[in-house]
């Protein structure tokens, strides 16, 4: 499948597209997802941030709390509040967490790993042979090897070339 994959927000203002395939997709099932969000699990695609291309007005980066303590950024537009993506301290600003239901073809990237099933809702069913996790993983193990080298790759840049999104 190749890029570019367009997503925005719920009224347009901010528009972007993906300029490849998410690294992995989490849907993650923890209860700090579930308040954010209002639903049960969230649809996160992890991508390189240079790899997001911005094509409309600048999302608003908020610092939130999370359970890690640490907090996270989740980049809004300014105008109907839709969270694009999130910044984790973990991962740094080099990989943005996509909400793949803001993408236009929201079907294209089914979860790779549903994580932190151990507090998702008792009512959702993780689909036979879903690869599930109990908290979080070990990226080695669960990740492709294209996707770790990938990684690895984005990881070398120097910060003006690994940090985004860009500016079309």
């Amino acid at each position: 499948m190749r890029g570019p994959f367009p997503g925005a927000c719920t009224c347009g203002r901010v528009r972007f597209a993906l300029t490849d395939t998410p690294l992995f997709i989490h849907a993650c099932h923890c209860t700090w997802c579930q308040r954010e969000t209002g639903s049960a699990f969230v649809l996160n695609g992890i991508i390189e941030a240079s790899k997001v291309v911005l094509t409309g007005d600048d999302p608003v980066p908020i610092r939130v709390p999370s359970d890690s303590g640490d907090g996270q950024i989740i980049s809004r537009c300014p105008t109907c509040q839709i969270a694009l993506w999130s910044i984790y301290p973990g991962a740094g600003p080099r990989f943005l967490f996509v909400r793949m239901g803001t993408l236009d073809n929201t079907h294209l990237f089914p979860p790779d790993i549903h994580i932190f099933t151990s507090s998702k809702q008792p009512w959702v069913p993780i689909p036979d042979g879903a690869i599930e996790a109990p908290h979080y993983y070990d990226r080695a193990a669960a990740w492709p090897a294209t996707s770790l080298a990938r990684r690895t790759a984005h990881l070398a840049l120097s910060d003006a070339d690994a940090i985004g999104p860009r500016r079309t």
